[in-house]
C-alpha cells in the first residue's frame, strides 16, 4: 500500500512565494516535487534544496532557452530523475513522464501526434512489467502539456496530445499532473476528472494530498 503523500508540481512560471527564504517553513511536509516544465533550473534547484525533498520532471517546450547544455544535450540537470520515455518508482507510487508539446514551430521538444504515439508505444513494455510486478500500469503521469480534450486549448500550440487521452483511458493513472497552460482566470479548468484520473493542470504552482484511493485534496496554500 503506498503512503499518502503532499505533493508540490510547479510549471511554466516562477512564483515569488517559492522562490524566497521562506519556502521551506511554507512548504514543510512535501513528500516530492513534480516539474512540468519550462521553469529555469536555477529555480528549480532553489526549490528542492529549500524543500529538501525528491524531484522528478519532464521538459516543456521552452526548455531549449532554460536548460544548462548546448543544443541536443540532455544533461542529468537539477538533480532530479528525467521522466521523459521512463517509468520510475517512489515510495510505492509508480511514476511516468513525457516532455514537451505539440509541434507548432521548429524547435527542440515539440511532437506530431504521431511522433508522441510513438514515444508512448515505446513505454509500454515497462507499464506491462509494472502490472506483473506491482498488479498496476501506472500511478501518477507527469507531462507537459495535457491530453487531447482535457484542459487544453484550441489553438495548435495549446493542443493536447491524442496519445496522452489514449494513455490515460487505457492504463488509468490514478493523476496525471501537466503544465503549458497558463491558467488566466478563475473560470478556467485546473482539475478535471476524466475516466478514473485527475488531470491536474497545474501552471506556478500546486500543493497536492493524493493517495491510493485516488483522491485529490489540497490546493494552492
Amino acid at each position: 500500500m503506498q503512503p499518502e503523500l503532499e505533493v508540490l508540481t510547479i510549471s511554466d512560471r516562477v512564483s515569488e512565494t517559492l522562490y524566497s527564504a521562506k519556502a521551506g517553513e511554507r512548504f514543510a511536509g512535501v513528500d516530492v516535487i513534480l516539474s512540468c516544465g519550462d521553469l529555469p533550473p536555477d529555480y528549480v534547484e532553489f526549490v528542492q534544496d529549500a524543500l529538501r525533498a525528491p524531484l522528478f520532471f519532464v521538459r516543456g517546450n521552452h526548455a531549449q532557452k532554460m536548460t544548462r547544455g548546448g543544443p541536443g544535450e540532455r544533461p542529468a540537470a537539477l538533480g532530479g530523475i528525467d521522466l521523459h520515455r521512463r517509468a520510475a518508482e517512489h515510495q510505492g507510487w509508480l511514476l511516468a513522464g513525457f516532455e514537451g508539446c505539440v509541434r507548432y514551430r521548429p524547435g527542440p521538444h515539440q511532437y506530431s501526434q504521431a511522433e508522441m504515439w510513438l514515444l508512448v508505444f515505446e513505454l509500454l513494455p515497462r507499464l506491462w512489467l509494472n502490472r506483473l510486478t506491482y498488479g498496476r500500469y501506472l500511478d501518477i503521469l507527469v507531462t507537459h502539456a495535457p491530453p487531447w480534450g482535457v484542459n487544453d486549448g484550441a489553438d495548435r500550440a495549446h493542443q493536447g496530445f491524442k496519445a496522452l487521452r489514449w494513455l490515460v483511458q487505457t492504463f488509468k493513472p490514478r493523476y496525471h499532473f501537466h503544465g503549458h497552460m497558463h491558467i488566466l482566470g478563475s473560470s478556467q479548468s485546473v482539475a478535471t476528472r476524466f475516466a478514473q484520473t485527475w488531470v491536474v493542470n497545474t501552471y506556478g504552482y500546486r500543493r497536492s494530498r493524493i493517495n491510493p484511493a485516488g483522491e485529490l485534496g489540497g490546493g494552492r496554500p
